[in-house]
This record gives C-alpha cells, sequence and structure tokens, in this order.
C-alpha cells in the first residue's frame, strides 16, 4: 500500500461522512439556500488566501527545482484560477473581489489556516504537502461524487463549482500531490511519517469542519 493509500484509510470515516454531510448533499443537488453558499464562497476566498502561502512556503522547502516550480505553479493557480470562480459570484453579489477577501474569518476556517501555516513554517517539503492534500483531494473526490451521474443541467444554481472540482486538470492536481508524497515519505524518517499522518488526518477533520461551518454560518461567539 502506498503512503497516500494509507493515509486515505486513516481518514475514510471522515472522508465518507463528508459525502453526506447536509451542505454538500444540497450543493449537489442544487437545493442550498444561496446565503449559505454566498456565507461559503466568502470564506473560501479568504481560505485560499492562506493556501497559497502554504504552497509558497513548500515551494522554498522543495528539495527539487522540478518539485519547487510545480508548488509555485500551484500557489499562482490557487489564486487566479479558483479566485476566477469566486470572482464571478462575487459580481453576481455586486462585491469586488477586495470586499470578498476582507471578510471577517470564522472560527473553524482562522483553526484550519493556522493548523496549515503553523506546519509552513516548520515542516519539510513531505510535510507541507501533506497537510495541504486533503484541501485538494477531498474536493476532488466530492466533485466526483456528486456528478457520478453526469454533468449538472445548466439551470443548476451551482452548476460552475461542480464542474470546476470535477474537471480532470483539478484531479491531476492532487494526483501530482500524491505522486511528490509518496516518493518523499520513502527517504522519510518514522517521526516526519508520524507527523505526516497526524497532519492529514487533522486536515482532513478540517475539512468536515468547513463544511459545517458554512452549513451553519459560523460565527464567533463572542
Amino acid at each position: 500500500m502506498s503512503f497516500t493509500n494509507r493515509l486515505r484509510q486513516l481518514a475514510q470515516p471522515i472522508w465518507q461522512a463528508q459525502l453526506t454531510h447536509p451542505f454538500v448533499v444540497a450543493l449537489g443537488n442544487g437545493t442550498l439556500p444561496e446565503h449559505k453558499f454566498r456565507y461559503y464562497i466568502l470564506q473560501d476566498a479568504r481560505f485560499l488566501g492562506e493556501l497559497a502561502r502554504v504552497f509558497s512556503a513548500g515551494a522554498l522547502r522543495a528539495p527539487d527545482s522540478e518539485s519547487a516550480l510545480r508548488l509555485t505553479k500551484l500557489a499562482e493557480e490557487t489564486i487566479v484560477v479558483e479566485r476566477s470562480l469566486h470572482e464571478g459570484y462575487g459580481t453576481k453579489w455586486n462585491l469586488s473581489p477586495k470586499q470578498m477577501t476582507s471578510v471577517p474569518m470564522a472560527p473553524s476556517n482562522y483553526a484550519y489556516t493556522r493548523h496549515m501555516l503553523a506546519i509552513a513554517q516548520s515542516g519539510s517539503a513531505a510535510e507541507i504537502t501533506v497537510v495541504a492534500l486533503p484541501c485538494a483531494w477531498i474536493y476532488c473526490v466530492v466533485g466526483r461524487h456528486l456528478l457520478r451521474h453526469g454533468p449538472p443541467p445548466k439551470r443548476h444554481p451551482y452548476r460552475d463549482w461542480l464542474m470546476l472540482y470535477a474537471s480532470p486538470e483539478f484531479a491531476e492536481v492532487q494526483r501530482w500531490m500524491r505522486k511528490k508524497v509518496d516518493q518523499w515519505a520513502k527517504t522519510a524518517g518514522q517521526e516526519e511519517r508520524r507527523r505526516m499522518e497526524d497532519s492529514f488526518v487533522i486536515s482532513s477533520r478540517y475539512e468536515w469542519m468547513f463544511w459545517e461551518m458554512a452549513w451553519n454560518e459560523e460565527k464567533w461567539p463572542v
């Protein structure tokens, strides 16, 4: 079993819970209230800015130039490709890009990004890639799961979102990340591999919490 397959096995109950989360189910069938989707998109816009910093940190720690270039490209694509999707919704809601990225972070979003940034500050390239892997891999799994019966109709309110995350291009991101993690795990020490397992599972938990956060439109309690 590859290292990333072992990671998936460790987090499988968490991943399975995401596919049945009410936010994900409603997103897929188009019944998700727009105000909940808007909350999600605005929080995700904040999340992506921090994720780009994580990829940039990975590029600095990368042991070879090819990996450094690809991680740098991932940082750019995180901002350009996914943000373009967000800005399309922002135009619909009469929000500027600046307004979209100035919304205060919800507690779960703040905690998730601090978890990733802590690894980015002190971890190896392998650890940094692993902490961000659930984000790319889970969205690919969710996108394909929701489109398992074919593309949504053009009238589907969240068609653009579904088509992006079920696309072959997005799937390639997680394939490359898994390939590098498997490669680097072979030369990592036992303690480093344990840290990679822990951070992967924690990120997987935060991915579930992100759906929950959006479903409940989470706010700071005080």
